[in-house]
């Protein structure tokens, strides 16, 4: 457990509650600001381009999904993890039925109240952690993509509840660019969570293209692998271009945030195909020269969409910066 988490816990924790400390909203206000802001090194720019009255929603929104991914990660026992993953959820029901205490709950439900957001987001997040703690590998795509349902999807239609957009139409282009993301995310680290003992290359996809669970645990770079890796990189795009035309759905400044991550994922997998699909030696990244020329080149076309308000996104811009 990281020492920074640790503390967290010990200051906010259930022991900690169970003692009877109660966030006043001014110090819950604070404290998710506080971790929106220091977590997460994008955040920032994020944030400063979210109109301000939303602020302190997105703060409120990312301290709470920041809390749960570290109940699940940082703790370092599956059993202990599971645990407090259920204390949170009992704290996640009690926030609904009027209860209090933790901050990040005490600001949270300002947010909930406010946009009127029901629980199955948050619930399906904690859900996907818990499964985090049992389930480590996966055998078809079919159960990669409910995972991805429950630990990337929900994100986005929160994000859609707090810009006043959750319709149908745009919660399933959501759902597409934050599973593409996570896909994304999935074939930049395949070494790093096989460090963990995660897979989340499906084995059935290993079948078709011919490579096997030895070569894999062995980290082995075969043609075979080149092949699974270049079909798993063109489905993660496939999924963050069909999310493309929820930029144009957004309202204002959620345009260039939104595109942003987009493009950020499609930058991810552009870096894996650099590199040759050799994921085993080398993580692709996304370099802060790579960041500045996506950030300028959004805020170029949300500027161009505003003056010529019906043009729409052609699908061949995502190879663009």
């Amino acid at each position: 457990m990281s020492d920074q988490f640790e503390r967290e816990l010990a200051d906010w924790g259930p022991e900690a509650l169970a003692n009877g400390r109660v966030a006043t909203l001014m110090e819950a206000e604070a404290y998710t600001r506080r971790i929106a802001t220091t977590h997460y090194e994008n955040f920032t720019v994020v944030s400063w381009l979210l109109p301000k009255h939303l602020r302190p929603h997105f703060h409120n929104v990312y301290a709470y999904c920041r809390w749960s991914d570290d109940l699940g990660d940082e703790v370092g026992d599956r059993t202990r993890a599971a645990e407090l993953l259920d204390w949170w959820q009992s704290e996640l029901e009690d926030c609904y039925q009027g209860t209090t205490r933790h901050p990040v709950f005490v600001a949270l439900a300002e947010t909930i109240r406010e946009f009127n957001i029901p629980m199955e987001p948050f619930a399906d997040l904690l859900s996907a952690f818990q499964q985090d703690q049992r389930i480590l590998q996966y055998e078809t795509f079919d159960q990669l993509r409910d995972y991805c349902r429950r630990s990337a999807d929900p994100v986005g239609r929160l994000v859609l509840y707090l810009g006043r957009q959750h319709n149908e139409e745009n919660v399933l282009l959501s759902d597409n660019v934050c599973t593409g993301l996570q896909l994304a995310n999935f074939w930049q680290d395949v070494d790093r969570d096989w460090d963990i003992g995660r897979r989340y290359l499906p084995l059935e996809d290993f079948e078709q293209f011919g490579y096997t669970r030895e070569e894999f645990e062995r980290r082995e770079t075969n043609p075979a692998f080149l092949k699974l890796m270049q079909f798993e990189v063109e489905r993660a795009r496939t999924f963050l271009t069909d999310g493309l035309p929820l930029i144009t759905r957004l309202p204002g400044r959620l345009q260039v945030d939104i595109e942003l991550f987009i493009r950020g994922g499609l930058k991810i997998l552009e870096r894996i195909e650099r590199i040759g699909y050799s994921v085993w030696e080398t993580r692709p990244v996304v370099t802060k020269a790579d960041a500045a020329r996506m950030f300028a080149g959004c805020v170029i076309r949300a500027t161009g969409r505003r003056l010529r308000p019906r043009r729409s996104i052609a699908p061949h811009e995502h190879t663009t910066g």
